[in-house]
């Protein structure tokens, strides 16, 4: 038995789904294989300020494409003063606030599973959002199936996804360094930063908000698009528009989730303070 078939043995026996989707590259290919296997199906997007206005748009295009009914949902972590204060569990925080809305959602309206599109890699990195997984007893059916990253972009290429080369997103907030204080003016100047670089060409760019400090990551291969100096200038312009005082490009290449390397220095800091 290939994945794929496996995948849908895993989604047939739960008769009926609701999945937290987001458009990416994970939770389309789950969402499509959940129209594959035919089972009753509903695909739930929550909408805050964390979230890029043109990824919720994009979500409910992608579901259309596909053929399967989408919900949109509003949530707002600025009610939890543990969110603002942007902790090492930040994003247990944020995944306990969206899976609460969708698990009353999908209790309210007859569904007998939750879903989530998180694959095997994930279970490598700093991931408290699985906390929130456990608690409101969502399913991973792309771990549980043995789905990689590249397993995932590979069959979403031969079922004919556009998402099958997406680069992979991330909420507003992971752009801002654990310990500075989350605010909706950073988080709406990262999201337009971010929206005028792409605007200029580039694929894959994260904008950390680091206070007066913009400090832009992108692929090494696409440095390129910087090396004129009319761009560098028309780019720190634009961002120091949006209220930052210093612009910056980091020598590394592009990685997701960057910026957990700040863990252990923040424990650091917290203990020596405290």
């Amino acid at each position: 038995m290939n994945k794929l078939d496996h995948l849908l043995k895993i989604l047939k026996n739960m008769q009926s789904a609701v999945i937290a989707f987001s458009g990416g590259c994970d939770s389309t290919f789950l969402l499509k294989a959940l129209k594959l296997s035919g089972i009753k199906a509903l695909a739930v997007t929550t909408k805050s300020e964390i979230v890029p206005s043109s990824e919720i748009i994009f979500a409910k295009k992608i579901a259309g494409e596909i053929g399967i009914k989408h919900k949109i949902i509003e949530t707002n972590e600025f009610m939890t003063n543990d969110f603002t204060k942007n902790s090492l569990d930040r994003c247990y925080i944020c995944k306990d606030t969206r899976f609460k809305a969708i698990s009353k959602f999908a209790k309210e309206n007859g569904f007998c599973s939750i879903i989530e599109g998180s694959n095997k890699d994930d279970l490598k990195d700093y991931r408290p959002g699985f906390k929130a997984v456990k608690k409101y007893g969502v399913i991973s059916p792309l771990i549980d199936a043995g789905f990689s990253k590249k397993d995932i972009r590979n069959y979403s290429k031969k079922l004919g996804l556009i998402t099958w080369n997406k680069p992979s997103s991330a909420c507003l907030a992971t752009r801002i360094p654990y310990g500075y204080k989350i605010t909706k003016k950073n988080l709406n100047r990262i999201e337009k930063s971010e929206k005028f670089l792409y605007s200029l060409g580039f694929k894959n760019i994260r904008v950390r908000d680091h206070d007066i400090l913009a400090r832009i990551e992108l692929p090494s291969s696409e440095f390129k698009i910087l090396c004129t100096s009319g761009m560098r200038k028309l780019i720190e312009r634009k961002l120091r528009s949006y209220g930052y005082i210093f612009v910056s490009v980091d020598l590394s290449d592009f990685k997701t989730g960057s910026m957990n390397r700040l863990i252990k220095p923040y424990n650091k800091f917290r203990l020596k303070n405290e």
